[in-house]
């Protein structure tokens, strides 16, 4: 009856010696009931993976020991498929998409300002140059840009002053990511080619010199719409003294 009753209860796994006696029950019973704690314990520590736990009952027997019940756990484990679909999604690094977007777009402008400056009367510049298709692929890149770089900081960061005014400090920190920094670098492609344009089509207007001009308008934009307007006002004032002089 005792051996029947060990069988009934996989989890108690008395002892029986050689003369014929039960081992301590008792012990036994605390091991099991912390054996199986430990086991649920081993099902919850990660909710997000999924463990199958399994038990094996072996029966094994010596002469010395008797018969005893031997638990042997089997833990099968399986990977979400949102862990692997993390990891592929980190196939392409941050830096390389910024690298990659600098380069492209900074290769895109170029034809432009190769036409303005070496063929400026050309009905091909004169088109490329009315066409707003370089501004909206320009455009879009810097959405791209903007959208991987963005962080619940940014805002912060380019309003950290008291008054929401921006600080040199906060926009330090933000433009050193390069992600940031490729999107503000596409910004200011964008920006430059449509200055340059505006003078290119300002200097057909008025039939003033502006290959120097949209050159300046390439890397100091600023500087390029001052040479502009300076080349403008002489260009007016040589005309105004020829028109005195006839």
């Amino acid at each position: 009856m005792f051996f029947s009753s060990c069988i009934a209860h996989p989890l108690i796994s008395p002892k029986i010696s050689h003369f014929g006696q039960p081992g301590n029950l008792h012990r036994n019973v605390e091991v099991d009931q912390r054996f199986t704690s430990a086991l649920k314990i081993r099902t919850t520590d990660h909710p997000s993976q999924q463990a199958r736990i399994g038990a094996g009952l072996l029966d094994e027997w010596s002469f010395a020991r008797g018969t005893r019940l031997v638990i042997r756990q089997k833990v099968s484990t399986f990977i979400p498929f949102r862990k692997s679909f993390e990891v592929q999604a980190s196939w392409l690094p941050t830096s390389q998409i910024a690298s990659s977007v600098f380069t492209l777009g900074t290769a895109a402008v170029l034809p432009f300002y190769t036409l303005m400056v070496f063929a400026p009367k050309s009905e091909l510049t004169k088109k490329s140059m009315e066409s707003s298709v370089p501004f909206i692929v320009l455009g879009l890149l810097y959405a791209y840009l903007l959208y991987l770089s963005w962080t619940p900081d940014t805002l912060k960061l380019m309003f950290a002053s008291k008054y929401w005014l921006p600080e040199l400090s906060g926009m330090a920190k933000m433009f050193s990511s390069e992600m940031t920094l490729a999107s503000a670098w596409i910004h200011l492609l964008a920006v430059d080619l449509f200055a340059a344009r505006q003078v290119f089509q300002d200097g057909l207007q008025n039939q003033i010199e502006t290959r120097h001009s949209v050159s300046l308008c390439l890397l100091f934009c600023p500087i390029g719409i001052v040479t502009h307007f300076v080349t403008k006002a002489v260009a007016k004032t040589a005309a105004d003294d020829r028109h005195k002089m006839h």
